[in-house]
């Protein structure tokens, strides 16, 4: 079905959401209809804090607002789905478009196979209706389902677009770019050589596929590395976590601008503890990479100075290979929790693979190195 039909019929004209791959052509038809337009349409920064300016919007002006996000962020709209939108509290209607990875039956990623299977029964459980749109599905159909979901909407209840792959389609090409000069692979090999033997935890998407092709190519074990593959936002928790029960090991955090948007109070939990053991890395191309390229609003903030409020004892932002290996030396040289934003070039290598040990090797190998020498 063409995204253009499928926007058609749902007629609302405001959108807010967290990219996905699965909704590409949602995406890129949003980005050039209407760009980032607060009127219209809105990236936010997870998919809970879309679902609250969804309702700000609908008790605003009384109309519907669409909510999009792929089935990982279901999580995320939990809370404010049971105790804000709910007919029971405030009875906010809003249609949710949720993009179905780790559909069963089709082959996934392995952070997406559990989530895939209970993607159905969690909107269920929310008491949110919901169809499944797939390529075979007409227009006819998406109209005779919307025409119902009218009546639920009115009663002030919720309904939801599951979006299998393939589903929607459009043709218009959106090129997503700025003006960094270094690549997230290239930054990450500097940060690998730098940490050594210290312990690595990256984050979800394309930048720990790197670091395992890195290793990869080194002929190194991917002991070092725990490889977030899913739980997006959630590394720098992880390496906080390792950090301050193993004051041993020196731990890294390789974070992108997307991962620390979507969770920032982490930051300040980070900079309360203060683990001298850690050093927290944000590569910031201000994008959505992974999931398509559309923006963050990573390069409208001072990610520097967020660090600084936090609590982090020192923070800083880089834009040149030069500099970034100056302050990778420093942080490792310093014992002291350190933050170095370093900003990006959107893009990456059309023959980037994915890891080929599963995910629960990797966490085996990790925590063998990590534990390396402890008696039993």
């Amino acid at each position: 079905m063409k995204v253009e039909d499928f926007v058609e019929t749902l007629g609302a004209d405001f959108y807010t959401g967290v990219p996905d791959s699965q909704l590409k052509a949602l995406c890129n038809y949003l980005m050039n209809t209407y760009g980032i337009d607060p009127k219209h349409h809105v990236i936010a920064a997870n998919e809970g804090n879309c679902t609250a300016l969804a309702a700000g919007y609908n008790l605003a002006t009384g109309k519907i607002p669409v909510v999009y996000m792929q089935n990982s962020g279901e999580g995320n709209i939990i809370n404010p789905c049971a105790s804000l939108l709910n007919e029971k509290v405030y009875g906010i209607p809003m249609i949710f478009v949720v993009g179905w990875r780790g559909e069963p039956g089709i082959h996934d990623e392995p952070q997406h196979i559990y989530q895939g299977e209970v993607t159905l029964t969690l909107l269920k459980d929310m008491g949110i209706q919901a169809s499944v749109i797939r390529k075979e599905t007409t227009e006819a159909e998406l109209a005779d389902i919307m025409k119902g979901y009218r009546k639920v909407l009115a009663e002030g209840k919720d309904v939801a677009f599951v979006i299998a792959k393939g589903a929607l389609s459009y043709y218009e090409e959106v090129e997503y770019k700025n003006d960094n000069p270094m690549l997230r692979e290239e930054i990450i090999r500097h940060i690998a050589e730098a940490a050594g033997d210290d312990m690595i935890v990256s984050t979800t998407g394309k930048a720990s596929r790197e670091l395992f092709e890195i290793r990869e190519r080194s002929g190194q074990d991917h002991g070092h590395d725990f490889l977030t593959v899913g739980s997006m936002g959630h590394s720098s928790s992880i390496a906080l976590g390792i950090a301050l029960h193993r004051k041993d090991r020196r731990v890294w955090c390789i974070d992108g601008d997307g991962a620390v948007l979507m969770h920032m109070g982490a930051m300040a939990v980070i900079g309360a503890n203060k683990p001298e053991n850690m050093i927290h890395i944000v590569i910031n191309n201000s994008s959505h990479e992974t999931v398509g390229g559309m923006p963050t609003v990573a390069g409208e903030i001072d990610i520097v100075g967020i660090a600084h409020a936090s609590g982090y004892p020192y923070a800083v932002c880089v834009s040149t290979p030069e500099e970034l290996d100056r302050e990778l030396k420093s942080a490792k040289e310093r014992e002291s929790l350190s933050l170095i934003e370093v900003k990006c070039a959107i893009g990456a290598r059309d023959d980037l693979g994915r890891p080929t040990t599963t995910a629960m090797e990797n966490k085996d190998a990790f925590v063998a190195e990590l534990r390396k020498g402890d008696k039993i």
